[in-house]
């Protein structure tokens, strides 16, 4: 059975309106600490990620931050005990934070987190790996996505030869369960992106 050893966490660089987004991303951070889950995360210290990383911090976890260097100003990345990438780009970020990690979630955030969010989705669409995903759908923030999604299947721009797999998980205390059980469907081959990420 394949482990879930690291997680890679997509999420905002800001707080958003609903402290529900906090709590659920200290909540997680807790979860990912007291299961000995490395977060791998944007880098930063500010909104979600920032109350992320210190969750699991605060709860005796481990924290791989990365970023790229011209965003070290801007969301202001932790100077932890522990491992901080600084990258020279998006990109390297990018491949770096797939290398490191096991599975994807998708917390509440922005342009930013959905961007990072649908490559993974198209990564898989294209068959490059099998690593799990998962959107954390807190509060029915990701419904909007959710219902487009469907909408691209009604109307065949998603054929059904052409696979996005992702999970669905409402509370934070799903996440590392459905996870595991995703994982452990997957062989390590499958895990590994299917030719080199620069050139995809």
């Amino acid at each position: 059975m394949n482990k879930i050893n690291a997680i890679c966490v997509y999420c905002g660089s800001s707080s958003g309106t609903e402290p529900v987004f906090i709590e659920a991303a200290k909540n997680f951070g807790k979860i990912l600490a007291e299961n000995g889950v490395r977060l791998v995360y944007g880098g930063g210290s500010v909104g979600l990620m920032g109350a992320l990383a210190e969750s699991v911090l605060d709860h005796g976890g481990h924290v791989t931050g990365i970023i790229p260097e011209f965003l070290t100003k801007r969301e202001r990345p932790r100077r932890l005990p522990q491992e901080l990438i600084v990258t020279r780009d998006m990109h390297e970020r990018k491949r770096n934070m797939f290398e490191r990690a096991d599975a994807f979630v998708a917390l509440p955030g922005g342009i930013g987190t959905l961007e990072e969010l649908v490559e993974q989705l198209t990564w898989v669409q294209l068959g490059r790996h099998k690593k799990p995903i998962l959107i954390a759908n807190i509060s029915g923030y990701w419904g909007p996505l959710l219902a487009l999604i469907e909408h691209m299947r009604a109307v065949k721009f998603l054929p059904s030869s052409l696979r996005v797999d992702f999970l669905v998980a409402k509370r934070v205390d799903d996440i590392l369960p459905m996870l595991r059980e995703a994982a452990s469907k997957v062989a390590e081959a499958e895990k590994k992106m299917a030719v080199p990420a620069e050139r995809l």
